[in-house]
């Protein structure tokens, strides 16, 4: 970190939600930072009022500091760390390991998190519907799954798959940031969305974050966090 330079980082933390990404990011830095939680709605599990004058989309997570007011996942991330990481959690640029963590840090949420998206509001869609429509939104999204989503989500846990079998951690044998974003889509998907037993490398990572004492301490502060809501 650089010399001089004090921590002014409030982590605006809305319930159950992808902020958990960045609690796990600051506990594993050894950061001073504020926390402020905020519960979302007990009717429409959407953020509350206060939370979307920090955040107008009402979508987390998002910090400020000082002045600053920054959301997305990845983008706090990478300025957290490029302020106040001191060369943790990123390889060197220029190594095999630095290309394998550019790749998941960024698959993360430019085609896991969509991916799982889509998954959640089709079947939303399937249940939700009023019942005299049911018969063909689920007709429609069978195919949609079956001819778009089901294919993608098979091969990027495939992928998945087979370079946690090469290595401890996304990028290689040590934990960094890639692991951070990557854990809560892991977290999601294995309890809603297929990545079960049959990708056991997958489900060895979800242990082995689970063991990780950076992520307890952020689950410990969290108190709510739960994967299966929603």
């Amino acid at each position: 970190m650089e010399k001089g330079i004090r921590v002014l980082i409030t982590l605006h933390h809305l319930e159950n939600s992808q902020s958990i990404r960045i609690l796990w990011l600051l506990e594993a830095l050894g950061l001073d930072y504020e926390f402020k939680m905020y519960d979302r709605d007990k009717a429409t599990f959407l953020a509350p009022d206060e939370y979307k004058k920090i955040s107008p989309l009402g979508t987390a997570p998002v910090i400020t500091d000082g002045d600053l007011v920054l959301s997305e996942s990845n983008a706090i991330i990478d300025y957290i760390l490029d302020r106040y990481g001191d060369g943790k959690l990123r390889p060197a640029p220029g190594t095999a390991e630095r290309v394998r963590y550019l790749f998941w840090f960024h698959t993360a949420q430019g085609s896991l998190q969509p991916l799982l998206t889509t998954h959640f509001i089709f079947n939303a869609l399937k249940t939700r519907v009023p019942f005299f429509i049911r018969p063909v939104i689920r007709a429609v999204i069978g195919q949609a799954e079956k001819a778009f989503l089901n294919p993608r989500l098979d091969a990027l846990y495939g992928l998945i798959e087979r370079d946690l079998g090469d290595s401890k951690w996304f990028a290689g044998d040590q934990m960094t940031a890639a692991d951070i974003v990557m854990g809560y889509c892991m977290e999601i998907a294995s309890v809603r969305a297929g990545m079960d037993k049959r990708y056991p490398n997958a489900q060895r990572f979800i242990r082995q974050m689970h063991d990780e004492p950076a992520y307890q301490r952020a689950l410990e502060k969290d108190g709510k966090f739960n994967p299966m809501a929603g």
